[in-house]
């Protein structure tokens, strides 16, 4: 017997009179994860503590005397921090750098406790009691993942994630569903549940914020650095008044400019996830974060900052799809050519322009080095396998089809070739 997992994102009716209840819910439950982080993030002075119990023990009192959350809610939020601080540990042990984890996307964590589920609607726990929300279900839900898994009776819910798009104005559940196959289903469908491929996305200090290896040219780095500067410049002037209404100022536009920034990076996000999940994507492939101030010219403190904190939502809400995110080494990505392999300085001819000195091909800088990254986790992934057979095959996604590490290309849409599709880009495309 084997379970099935599957998530499932539907939009929620949630009566207008109740929506501060679920905001309130939300900046609670916020609340038990950073505290619990900042209690158990002990680097570098001393080990920092991963153990659920303990941090359930030291914790668990406090903040339900701080908090209206049920008890449920708080050792969700909890744990939630544990298993942020286990994988910082991870990283440290590893030798990458990373910080305390800290939470400030508009999420909270229901399971079987503190919701009700329903096939229609859903019950769930507030710092003011229940709330029952119906479940926004299309006219013509057949096909749809609604359809397959919410709507079907063979499936059951599981832990669950309420989410609010700021933008819309609207709550949305990421509704896990599980199902039990027996053998018989497990033998016809071993076969996808083992395929990997590949996104790569590699990060960019100008032009366009990240590049994935499907082609896509996500955010926009130059408006990024635009207002980040314009806001230093006012700053600046400001502090020379000295004056209390002069901070109250700046503070303000601080928030302002915050909260402005993780919009967008929530917003790109979202879109290398989209990617991901229209190209049947099981991993995504970021490049290596360590020490990018001195990889990447013109990479300052901010940069890194927005690089790290989009490489935590692309983790996080990638979870809940099922699709796995690692950062590989960028060594020679920018000088690698991703069509014959020829590495050399010389290949990059300028900021966005790279030619293969040997083969001559011709594509976008960061869309050839998006490829590379992409190609790395396929080595490390198919060097993992130890069928005799060659394993679960193991490719990246592209624009136009996949492509295997033997160079074996797959089109999904009428070309005669990948490179016609993808690699020419137009000014208006690639955003510059």
């Amino acid at each position: 017997m084997e379970d099935v997992i599957r998530t499932v994102n539907v939009k929620l009716d949630v009566p207008a009179e109740r929506c501060d209840d679920l905001h309130q819910t939300k900046d609670q439950f916020l609340h038990c994860a950073n505290t619990t982080a900042e209690w158990a993030w002990r680097h570098p002075n001393d080990y920092c503590i991963t153990s659920k119990q303990k941090a359930e023990k030291a914790l668990y009192d406090r903040l339900r005397n701080e908090t209206e959350l049920t008890a449920n809610l708080v050792q969700k939020g909890i744990r939630r921090a544990i298993e942020a601080t286990k994988s910082g540990v991870a990283r440290l042990k590893k030798g990458d750098k990373t910080s305390q984890p800290h939470f400030d996307a508009w999420s909270v964590v229901y399971d079987k406790r503190s919701a009700t589920f329903h096939r229609d609607y859903v019950s769930l726990s507030t710092v003011n009691g229940r709330v029952e929300c119906n479940y926004v279900i299309p006219t013509e839900p057949k096909g749809t993942p609604i359809d397959e898994y919410l709507l079907h009776e063979d499936y059951e819910f599981r832990m669950s994630t309420l989410q609010y798009d700021r933008h819309s104005e609207s709550f949305y559940l990421h509704a896990r569903m599980r199902r039990t196959t027996d053998e018989q289903e497990q033998s016809t469908t071993s076969s996808e549940t083992k395929h990997r491929t590949v996104l790569g996305v590699g990060l960019n200090v100008d032009g366009s914020l990240a590049v994935t290896s499907t082609g896509a040219f996500i955010g926009n780095a130059d408006e990024m650095n635009h207002r980040r500067r314009k806001f230093e410049k006012t700053r600046g002037s400001m502090q020379q008044t000295g004056t209390r209404s002069a901070h109250l100022s700046i503070q303000s536009m601080k928030d302002r400019e915050h909260h402005w920034m993780q919009d967008e990076l929530h917003r790109a996000s979202n879109e290398i996830l989209d990617e991901a999940r229209d190209h049947g994507c099981t991993h995504i492939a970021f490049e290596n974060l360590t020490g990018i101030r001195d990889r990447m010219a013109g990479a300052k403190r901010f940069h890194a900052w927005a690089f790290r904190r989009l490489y935590q939502y692309v983790e996080y809400k990638a979870e809940m799809y099922g699709i796995e995110v690692e950062q590989l080494s960028p060594a020679y990505t920018s000088q690698r050519c991703s069509s014959c392999g020829f590495t050399h300085k010389n290949n990059r001819r300028s900021k966005h322009q790279f030619v293969c000195q040997k083969c001559e091909y011709e594509l976008n800088a960061d869309y050839n080095a998006s490829k590379n990254i992409a190609r790395k986790l396929l080595k490390k992934l198919h060097s993992g396998q130890k069928s005799s057979g060659g394993g679960a095959p193991c490719q990246c996604a592209l624009k136009s089809g996949t492509l295997n590490l033997n160079g074996g290309f797959h089109a999904t849409v009428e070309s005669t070739a990948e490179g016609e599709s993808t690699d020419k880009l137009t000014t208006s495309v690639v955003g510059y």
